[in-house]
Formats: structure tokens, sequence, C-alpha cells
């Protein structure tokens, strides 16, 4: 005798059970945040009707009626490790893990008379590391905060590194505070956790900050001859570069010249005076100091007996005292020359008749010389 119909409908039904019904599943998380690349273990546990054997267990990412076995597929199979046994442990482990696989998972065991799905399951998402900030550009003395970010909230206890370039720094926390940038803090800027093998990539810190004091140097060593060429360069550290350098004379309101070097093609008097630069970039402007550019005339130096040169020099900065020193140097020798050519003998008169050496001379040449009685001055 056949059993009644809505006896049959149970029987078509029956075997097909989410945890319940006597049997269920309990997850110790509902939700976990999981590391690109790294290592995650789900824990559960389970109990199943008495009175039912345990034929099969297995974690699915899907609650369909008949769901696949994750062991089986060959996206998990050698990265899915079942930790569980067939009693009540139904834990697992999921290594390398990837973007794809996030997805809610269920664990599913087949007893030799029903089938159990446990939900509501685990949702795993799988999220990088960034490193955010403000902005990548900072004004040196500010302060920024940078930012180790996921897509999903790892747990409260992870414990972060920083990395600056290849230096490891001693901050620990999610959030790296910088109170006063310094030019010294810039480079490239990543984040880890503890543990964990994955590191974000780096995020680059652009520190700005005005020029420094500029130098000007000079191309001359010193002594200029009048009508040189003179080059004035105006050098100065900083971030970004200096992109206008103008240069000045003391008591001019007007600039007299603009780019790094400023050249004077034909040095003269009319140009002496006091040159400074001013160096500029979009975080400020910083001005050098004044250099002196004098031209000086020294006129008459003896270079040799009977021979004078009139030099006009252009003296920058210290020449004027090399000038001096080669003057008293030429004066030096001057003196020098002139004692070793006087005679030894002091006495004028006798120098004089001496040198026209009477004795060799004819008779007639008395008769031209007039005795000079007055003492010689």
């Amino acid at each position: 005798m056949a059993p009644p119909l809505p006896l049959i409908l149970l029987l078509m039904i029956q075997g097909v059970y989410s945890a319940g019904d006597n049997g269920s599943v309990t997850y110790s998380s509902l939700h976990i945040c999981a590391l690109k690349g790294s290592t995650v273990t789900i824990n559960c546990s389970y109990k199943y009707p008495t009175g039912h054997k345990i034929t099969e267990v297995f974690w699915t990412n899907t609650d369909s009626y008949d769901p696949p076995n994750l062991t089986k597929d060959s996206k998990y199979s050698e990265r899915i490790q079942y930790l569980g046994d067939k009693q009540h442990d139904c834990s697992f482990t999921l290594t390398d893990v990837r973007q794809t696989d996030s997805h809610k998972y269920y664990f599913r065991f087949i007893t030799d008379k029903d089938k159990y799905t446990g939900k509501p399951g685990v949702t795993l998402d799988v999220t990088d590391l960034q490193v955010e900030s403000e902005g990548e550009r900072v004004m040196e003395g500010h302060s920024v905060t940078l930012t180790c970010k996921s897509r999903c909230s790892l747990t409260d206890t992870s414990t972060f590194i920083w990395f600056r370039n290849t230096q490891t720094l001693n901050d620990t926390n999610k959030k790296l505070i910088l109170p006063s940038v310094r030019r010294e803090n810039a480079g490239d800027y990543s984040c880890g956790v503890q543990g964990q093998n994955l590191k974000s990539p780096p995020r680059r810190l652009n520190v700005i900050y005005p020029p420094d004091k500029p130098v000007i140097s000079i191309s001359s060593s010193g002594v200029i001859v009048e009508g040189d060429s003179v080059n004035l360069t105006c050098s100065s550290e900083s971030n970004p570069p200096v992109h206008i350098y103008s240069w000045f004379k003391e008591n001019q309101t007007s600039s007299v010249g603009s780019g790094q070097t400023f050249s004077i093609s034909n040095f003269s008097s009319s140009l002496s005076g006091w040159f400074y630069c001013v160096a500029q970039n979009e975080a400020g402007s910083q001005r050098s100091d004044a250099v002196s550019l004098t031209v000086k005339c020294v006129s008459s130096l003896s270079f040799s007996v009977g021979f004078g040169v009139g030099l006009c020099v252009g003296v920058c900065g210290a020449s004027a005292a090399q000038l001096i020193v080669m003057y008293i140097c030429r004066r030096k020798s001057l003196r020098r020359n002139a004692s070793e050519r006087k005679p030894e003998n002091d006495d004028v008169s006798n120098d004089t008749y001496s040198a026209l050496e009477l004795n060799t001379r004819s008779s007639d040449l008395y008769d031209t010389l007039t005795p000079n009685r007055k003492r010689m001055k």
C-alpha cells in the first residue's frame, strides 16, 4: 500500500538541512579581514544529531543545494587544509590568500542520514595595504600624518611596521605622525604588519622648503684688468629648485640682471659697487650678502728705471691688499738697484774729475776748463 502523498513529499525534501534541526555549526568570527599573501585560519565547531554517523566534512563557498568541496577545486586544492575532525572541530587554513578569495565560506557536513550547511557562514575580505597622507607635498616645519590603510578592518592587536626608504622606523602604530617635518624626512614611506610578509607600495613624501641663504662666487681670483669680463654666480639649495635668480646693486630699486650667473662683459669704474642676488622658488625667497666690485687706478708703477707704466686694475674683495704688496715689493727692488749703482766715493768733486780722466787728455782740454771755487751743494 502506497503511503499518503504528504509523506512522500516529506521524504523528497528530507536530507538537506541548514545547521539546526539538531545539527549546528558555530563560527568563532563571522567576518575576517586578511592581508593579501597572508595565511588565514577560520575556526569553528559543529554538532550533529544523535544517532547519525559523519560520512563527509568539507568547506565550500556557496550555500547552493549541492555546493562544491573546495579541496577538490584547483584554485584552492593546494592552499586549503582542513584542521578539524569528524567529531566537533571544523577549522581550516587557507594560505597565500588572494583578492579573488574574498567570499563567504560555509562548513558542510554529511551524515549517513542528512546533509547540513552551517549558516550564516564566514565572510572573508582580502585586502592590501596603502599609505595615505593629507598630500604628497608638505612644507618644512608643518606636521603630517601618514596612515597605513586597508580596505577592511584588521584586528585591534595588529602591530604595524613603518619604513622610510630602506630604514625601519620605531613607530608601531597604524598612524605615523611627524609633528614638525624636516627636509631629512623626505623619502618613500611604506608600512606592513608584524608577522606578515605583505608590505605596502611606497608613497613619496616630498618636503618643500624655500631657498637657503644664497652664496655668490666670483669667476676672477682677485685682480681684474679694466675691460675684462666678470662672472658672478648665485647658488642656493631649495626644494623645488630655485626657478628665479635676480641680481641687484645696492641703492638701486630695479634689478640689474637675471639668471643664476650675472656677467659683466666690460668691467669699468662706473660699475663699482655692492652686488647681491635673490633666489626664489614657490615656497619663498632669500637674498645673499652683498659683494663689492671696486675699480681703482694705481698710476706710475715703475717696473724698470726710467719706464713708467700706468695700470688701472679692478679690485674685487681683498685685491687691494694684493696691489699694495706688489707696490711695496717694487719699491724695495728699485731701492736695491739704485744702491748697487751708487759709487763708493761720496766726494762729488772728485767724481767729476775722475770721470774726465784729466791725465789722459791733451793740453787743449785744460784751456776749456774754468776753475769753480764755489762749494758744490
